[in-house]
């Protein structure tokens, strides 16, 4: 059985709004919702676990209520990182599970169906995937960070961004996560690959955004918009 755990944790503070970036509508709709519904129509049978905030579930409630959202999922409570996050929802996966498991942005309402698809289907081989896009812009190393006047370019083609669904092998990220929490931690890739595991590449998909500032919100509405154009 495969599964999917959704962590959404934000605040908002970066879109400058009281209300949290998940809970944000897009094209009418919260964002989270929008994410939550794109990993149903992937597939009817996968397993999905969101983690939230404790302080933010009556409001995420009352929102399915007024949104009649009555995709079924597990509720996990957030932590205090991404990783402990992520060890909460794993907590509500059988200890002996076997089969793949997810962990996607709740604010990257747009992977792509066949982009998840082809991320669960290589992990099922590979054991840890991730969705990476190319690099677009020249990339410049800073060599002193703080004056950010020491700097050179660098090969764009050597570096990706890296996006999610990341999918792991139920087991092999189970054991990462039993790993102490360090810094380096940034997401769950960083996570498998302490713990000395490869990480394999299939491509993404560029709509594919995490909202996080005004700027991301305009864009993803120009997104839902080109969306509801190509719909028979």
């Amino acid at each position: 059985m495969d599964y999917i755990i959704i962590v959404a944790g934000g605040k908002g503070l970066r879109m400058g709004s009281d209300i949290p970036k998940q809970f944000l509508p897009v094209g009418g709709k919260p964002v989270l919702m929008r994410t939550i519904e794109r990993f149903r129509a992937y597939s009817a049978d996968l397993q999905i676990i969101l983690v939230l905030p404790k302080a933010q579930q009556d409001y995420w409630q009352q929102l399915c209520q007024d949104y009649a959202f009555d995709i079924e999922y597990q509720l996990a409570d957030g932590g205090e990182t991404r990783f402990h996050s992520v060890q909460h929802g794993l907590a509500l996966i059988p200890d002996d599970a076997q089969g793949v498991v997810g962990v996607h942005d709740g604010v990257r309402p747009f992977p792509a169906i066949d982009v998840i698809r082809n991320c669960y289907e290589t992990a099922h081989e590979k054991k840890a995937v991730i969705p990476v896009i190319p690099v677009v812009e020249t990339v410049r190393h800073l060599e002193s960070p703080d004056s950010g006047q020491l700097s050179k370019t660098v090969p764009r083609g050597e570096y990706r961004l890296v996006q999610t669904p990341q999918t792991f092998d139920i087991q092999l990220l189970m054991a990462a996560n039993r790993q102490p929490y360090n810094d380096g931690f940034t997401d769950d890739a960083s996570v498998v690959e302490s713990y000395g595991y490869p990480i394999t590449l299939v491509d993404g998909n560029r709509e594919n955004i995490k909202i996080t500032t005004p700027y991301d919100l305009t864009i993803a509405e120009a997104i839902i918009s080109q969306i509801d154009t190509n719909r028979p």
